[in-house]
């Protein structure tokens, strides 16, 4: 089978659009009657008509439909119901194949109460709670000093006021990127996620402040909104959360990094004040002159002790005393050196006196003589020489040659 350039069969035929919206609207019209939960974003009374004209929107969602309903329906089920106001009702989608649009037709209209909103809240913040949304280990710290500040509220409102005032006036210098939004009502929601999207991506940003004044829950319900939650849970900057007053507590504040209690607190959290930091820093300046005035002061003392010691005081009294230790030990070196030569003397000459006395020359003295060869040889005995041997006769004084006889 080949297909032309378009890429389909060139045996399939194209439909007409009117085949295509009514098998559109055939489609729609097998979903039969469903429960749509929303909020009003517009009703339109027409005087004399009988037919009521809704938006209803997705308060998570930029969607909205069209439904039409009857002004007894509407007077039966929610007689009071105003824009912003949050509904359940029952209806049967409808397509209008000449236009080509999506409404709904509704046959019973329920305002949702307090308590409904309040039990719905509770169920999300259970499911949120069980993902790690709250989890205090994953919130971050807000950075000390922040180079600019990112700001979410509503436009010209009393938060923005209060933020701005009070963190200028704690720290003149702040810069802030404010990003104006609705507060409450439909699309409200949207609004914000897609200005936190911004804040976030900017670079400059180092904290984001959502706030917004007090109010009923109703008007507080899409700070509650599972997709801001998350939308906050993802963001890589930390987010402050000042919605309300103290007693307020839409689930964004369990998933901020910091929950303030008014935006006139986000103000305090978000920068430090000023004069308080220089107080602090008088205070350390002041401590460290002290702490280094103490530790100079208690060397002061320390090296006067140490000059107040004789060796530093008198330094020529060591000498002194070295001087007179050397005078003994030479003294009792010389008395040590003449006693051993004194006793090396004696010694001495009781040897030599022992030398004189075993010497030949103090036999000689007595009156003996040594008689010796022509060679040398001393003569002990007449046998050693015959006659006419030549003999040598040494004496104390000199010496006398002499012949043998016989």
């Amino acid at each position: 089978m080949s297909t032309g350039e378009s890429g389909r069969s060139s045996s399939e035929e194209p439909w007409p659009v009117r085949v295509v919206s009514q098998k559109v609207g055939a489609w729609i019209a097998r979903l039969g009657w469903v429960w749509v939960d929303g909020q009003v974003a517009q009703i339109s009374r027409r005087p004399g008509a009988s037919t009521v004209f809704l938006t209803l929107r997705d308060p998570s969602a930029d969607l909205s439909l069209t439904v039409t309903t009857n002004r007894d329906v509407l007077d039966a089920g929610a007689p009071e119901l105003r824009e912003g106001a949050r509904v359940v009702l029952h209806a049967k989608p409808e397509f209008y194949a000449a236009r080509g649009t999506l409404s709904l037709r509704a046959d019973e209209i329920r305002q949702v109460g307090l308590g409904e909103l309040l039990a719905r809240l509770e169920k999300l913040k259970k499911l949120l709670a069980a993902e790690g949304l709250f989890d205090r280990a994953r919130k971050r710290r807000l950075p000390f000093l922040p180079g600019r500040v990112g700001l979410i509220t509503g436009r010209a409102s009393a938060a923005e006021r209060d933020v701005l005032t009070n963190a200028r006036r704690r720290w003149p210098a702040v810069e802030f990127r404010t990003v104006n939004v609705a507060v409450q009502g439909a699309g409200a929601v949207t609004q914000i996620v897609d200005a936190l999207r911004v804040l976030d991506a900017d670079p400059t940003v180092d904290v984001i402040v959502i706030a917004r004044g007090g109010g009923g829950i109703e008007d507080l319900l899409p700070f509650s909104d599972e997709a801001l939650c998350r939308a906050v849970f993802a963001c890589r900057t930390p987010v402050v959360s000042a919605i309300g007053h103290e007693a307020d507590a839409p689930l964004v504040d369990y998933v901020a990094d910091v929950r303030a209690s008014t935006p006139t607190d986000a103000a305090k959290r978000v920068v430090p004040d000023l004069a308080e930091e220089l107080r602090l820093i008088g205070q350390a300046r002041h401590r460290l002159e002290r702490a280094v005035r103490n530790l100079v002061d208690r060397e002061a003392h320390r090296l006067d002790g140490l000059r107040s010691r004789p060796v530093l005081a008198r330094p020529q009294v060591m000498v002194e005393q070295r001087v007179t230790d050397v005078a003994a030990l030479r003294r009792r070196a010389e008395r040590c050196l003449d006693h051993r030569l004194g006793a090396a003397g004696e010694e001495l000459r009781h040897t030599l006196a022992r030398l004189r006395a075993l010497s030949p020359a103090a036999t000689l003295d007595r009156g003996y003589a040594i008689v010796q060869r022509a060679d040398g040889h001393v003569v002990r005995s007449a046998g050693e020489v015959g006659g006419g041997d030549p003999l040598r006769v040494r004496l104390a004084e000199g010496e006398l040659a002499a012949t043998v006889d016989g």
